[in-house]
């Protein structure tokens, strides 16, 4: 028997629906962004004029940075406290939801903190209830945490990313406003779209798939393999709004099914390096899913993907759409120098076994993880 759950208690759909927050019984907001993007694009102060419609208050938390720290979440549920707001609205990308959600945890459960949040079985010992409100409103397409009941966060002193998964974190409301996302740089449009396509192969490929979230994959892969040279190259709004809906169904799927090493490594990199988590995932798919097409249900999935994208080789296809979006096949041409490798090298592998690399659907030995991030920072081939 399983428990499959495809949403919080809502989700709002289509262009302008950043309206909805006039709907919402809430008096007292806290809106979580991330740099000023979100500010200069004016998304906050319509988010605030909505709010102020419906007789509710709001206070910004702005500046959150690409990774979130506990620190940061810390500093963040002292202003909480100060504020006690009814809801926690995150405005933004995938960083502004994980801090949003990191903040609401820890405020709505003051008995957490930083160790016993990660003890084993912590999450649940967490109640499913909250008093305060969530909602997200995405502002990137690619990380799916609208729809999810995680957050990811990192712990400075160990350079780890830390996924905390809890059903309290499952937000009220998602709005899927593709309005929001036109204001995307091409490079983060590309990044977490590709990002978005690593949750939706990773959770199809996973042998813990079920029926029902394989459709919501399958769809969500065939959709962003379409629409998301478009939406990044083009600009078109109609593809961006493809994708933003289809990574959401990729954030539904994977929130079930879980992911894989894609994760376990990116989390590693992305940690050790400061990293935005869209661009580790986008270099390291292709190395994993050559990797795992060894095993034979994941071999069989992948002809299958071939097949619904209408081409000959499923990972060749990643591969030129990674070359079209103009993103670095390997860390080496990313930015992170030989030396600043070799020098985290025992760090990266120790963190890259942890994680999503547990369920990934080939097992990973020491020795082979080793090998793999030597071919993801050098572009190696996969012929271990």
């Amino acid at each position: 028997m399983r428990k499959l759950v495809l949403s919080g208690k809502r989700i709002v759909t289509g262009r302008g629906s950043l309206e909805y927050l006039k709907e919402l019984p809430y008096k007292n907001a806290v809106i979580v962004t991330g740099g000023s993007s979100m500010i200069r694009a004016g998304f906050v102060d319509k988010a605030e004029g909505y709010l102020k419609e419906a007789g509710c208050k709001a206070t910004l938390i702005s500046g959150i940075r690409k990774n979130p720290s506990f620190d940061e979440v810390f500093a963040g549920v002292r202003k909480l406290k100060e504020i006690k707001p009814d809801v926690v609205i995150a405005l933004g990308g995938g960083s502004a939801m994980d801090a949003a959600k990191g903040m609401l945890l820890f405020y709505e459960f003051p008995n957490l903190n930083r160790d016993n949040v990660l003890e084993e079985n912590a999450a649940g010992r967490i109640p499913a209830e909250r008093k305060t409100g969530l909602v997200c409103i995405p502002s990137t397409s690619g990380t799916g945490s609208e729809l999810t009941r995680g957050t990811v966060l990192t712990d400075l002193s160990l350079q780890l990313k830390v996924p905390i998964m809890t059903d309290c974190l499952r937000p009220d409301a998602a709005i899927l406003d593709a309005d929001v996302t036109m204001s995307m740089p091409d490079r983060v449009a590309a990044e977490t779209g590709m990002d978005a396509l690593t949750h939706a192969v990773e959770s199809y490929t996973n042998h813990n798939m079920d029926d029902l979230d394989a459709g919501l994959a399958e769809a969500a892969i065939r959709g962003i393999m379409k629409y998301l040279p478009d939406s990044v190259l083009e600009k078109d709004p109609a593809a961006r709004e493809k994708v933003h809906n289809y990574q959401a169904m990729a954030g539904i799927s994977f929130a079930n099914a879980g992911l894989g090493m894609v994760h376990g490594i990116a989390h590693s990199f992305g940690a050790a390096f400061d990293m935005a988590h869209g661009l580790t995932n986008a270099v390291i798919l292709p190395y994993v899913l050559i990797y795992n097409r060894r095993d034979h249900t994941v071999g069989r999935k992948l002809d299958e993907l071939a097949y619904l994208c209408r081409v000959p080789d499923f990972i060749e296809a990643v591969l030129d759409l990674r070359r079209r979006l103009d993103i670095p096949e390997s860390f080496s041409k990313a930015g992170i120098t030989e030396d600043q490798y070799l020098e985290k090298h025992d760090l990266l592998l120790e963190h890259a076994m942890l994680g999503a690399t547990k369920v990934n659907p080939v097992p990973m030995t020491r020795d082979a993880m080793a090998k793999m991030l030597d071919a993801v920072y050098y572009g190696r081939s996969i012929d271990f």
